[in-house]
Parts: structure tokens; sequence; C-alpha cells
């Protein structure tokens, strides 16, 4: 019969057999897990080129030429030199449009209202609805064709350096404006505009341009010249041009009705279809093809003059 010493040195060796055990178990576990990260590691590197190889191309995955057409295909996914020539000049491009027809760039648009202020005083415009229904009339209708056309025509003019063309453009730019309120708008901008291009922006030819015209520039046919003399395509032009245009006449009637931004913004957008309209016109019109169906407008230019109470210049 076994002691009570022998019964404990029986479970004492019972508890130290567990130990090893449990520890053999534990380092067989860890070697499983380590063997079998390591198999993944390996086979995924082994894959994935294949993968690649095989997404980018069609050939065979096991091959030299293989890899070799990837690598290539991979080398060539950059545009070629001449693209990212091109792609700096669409974007000096935008940068001097969005700079020149930028409410910042200091002609003086924020001075005047096309007589808009006119049409709020006796209540022709007198919320959102009607505002966007009379300019929407100015602009296809009415001056903001005109200036489109003229802009076109003057653009392609300088362009061509038809010095003669560019002249007979200008003058009858200046004819055709109704009132003394509106030259005074469209002369003073455009001269502020032609000033400030010639000091800071200047172009080969620009001057040249310029004093080929017998009289001062409006303001559209100033715009189409100095971005004929920088290589501006001509469509963004005409079309920043107009957009420039119809947010210059919504920022008056904000401050004028008043409108809140959110309104003033809901009217553009009303206005997007019809710049593009009065846009594609422009560009297929001849000088035959200007005139205007704006009577009210026209009067309201006339009809600020005497003004009681004004903001605006016009």
């Amino acid at each position: 019969m076994p002691t009570p010493a022998m019964r404990m040195d029986t479970s004492t060796m019972r508890i130290m057999i567990t130990d090893i055990i449990m520890t053999m178990v534990t380092i067989t576990i860890t070697m499983i897990i380590r063997v079998t990260i390591i198999t993944l590691t390996t086979t995924t590197l082994t894959i994935m080129p294949r993968m690649i190889t095989a997404t980018i191309t069609t050939t065979s995955i096991a091959t030299i030429p293989t890899i070799t057409t990837a690598t290539s295909m991979l080398m060539t996914t950059n545009e070629p030199v001449a693209a990212c020539d091109l792609a700096e000049r669409e974007a000096a491009a935008l940068y001097r449009l969005m700079t020149w027809l930028s409410p910042a760039f200091p002609v003086g648009g924020f001075s005047y209202s096309s007589g808009i202020e006119w049409a709020v005083e006796v209540g022709d415009i007198v919320d959102t609805a009607t505002l966007a229904d009379w300019l929407e009339a100015m602009l296809g209708d009415g001056s903001g064709f005109c200036d489109a056309t003229f802009l076109v025509h003057a653009y392609r003019a300088a362009e061509a350096g038809e010095e003669a063309n560019l002249g007979d453009i200008a003058e009858l730019s200046a004819a055709m404006v109704p009132s003394r309120e509106r030259q005074l708008e469209t002369s003073s901008q455009g001269r502020a505009f032609i000033d400030i291009s010639r000091a800071a922006w200047d172009a080969d030819g620009l001057d040249a341009m310029v004093a080929a015209c017998r009289t001062p520039l409006v303001y559209p046919v100033a715009v189409g010249v100095v971005a004929a003399m920088h290589g501006v395509p001509l469509a963004p032009t005409l079309h920043a041009f107009l957009h420039a245009l119809v947010s210059n006449w919504i920022s008056a009637a904000s401050r004028l009705i008043p409108l809140g931004q959110t309104d003033s913004q809901r009217v553009l957008v009303r206005l997007e279809a019809a710049v593009a309209a009065t846009a594609n016109r422009a560009l297929n019109a001849t000088l035959d093809d200007l005139g205007g169906a704006t009577f009210r407008a026209d009067l309201a230019s006339l009809r600020h003059e005497t003004q009681y109470t004004r903001l605006f210049r016009s």
C-alpha cells in the first residue's frame, strides 16, 4: 500500500507530465501556424505577379515576353510629351479666362446694372421669376446676343490679323449701343480691360491690333481681341464672357430687389441653357444677324439717366 509520501510524488509527477504535454502541444501549434503563414506568403508572392501580368496582357503568364510587355504597358500609362504640352496650354488658357472674367478683375463691372435698376424701380422686376425672364430676354434677344456676336467677329479678325476688318467691327459695335449710359458702361470697361491687359497680360501683336481700331474698344470687342492675341480658344472665351455678363446682372439685381444668395444662384442655374444657346447662335452669326427685340430693356437704360435715386452708373 502506497505511503502518503509516495502519493505526493505521484501527484507531482502527474502535474509535471501534464505541463510537459501542454508545452509540446503549444510548440506544435505555433510551428504549424508559422509554416502555414510562410507557405501562404510564398504562394501569394508567386501568384500576384502572374495575376498582374494576366490582367494587363492576354499572353502566357509564364514567359519572359509577357513580363516585358506588362512592364512596357505600365511605363506608357502617362501621357506623351505632346499631350502634356497641350494640357499646359489649356491650363494657361483657363487660368487667364478665370482671371480676366472674374468679378475681382478691375474693370468696374460692379458699378453698372445695364438698366436693371430702373426696371426694379418701376416694378418690372420684383422677384426671381421676373428677374430670370428679364435677363433671359436680354441675353437671347438683346444686348447679350449682340455683345457675343461682336466678341466672335473681333476675335476672328484679330486672330487673322485683319486690322481693317477689326476697325470696322469696333466702329459698328460702338454705334449699336442704345443709350449714353450703356455707352459709358461698355466703353469704360473695354478701356480698363485693354489697359490692364497691356500692363499685366501683354501679348505680341496686341498693341498693333488696338491701334488699328479707329474708336475706343467696347468691352466685348476688347475681350475678343485680347483672347485672340493670347491664343485662348474662342468657344471657352465666349461662354466665360456670357457667364460673367449674367453674373454681373444678377449681382446688381440681388442688391436692388434684394435677393438672397440662394435665390441668386437659382436664377443663374435657370440661365445656363440660355447662355449655351446664345453662345452657339453667336458662333454662327454674321454681322447682318445683329439686332435686338428688347425695347423695354433699352428704354430702361434711357430712363435710368434721369432716375431720381441711383446706386449704379447705368
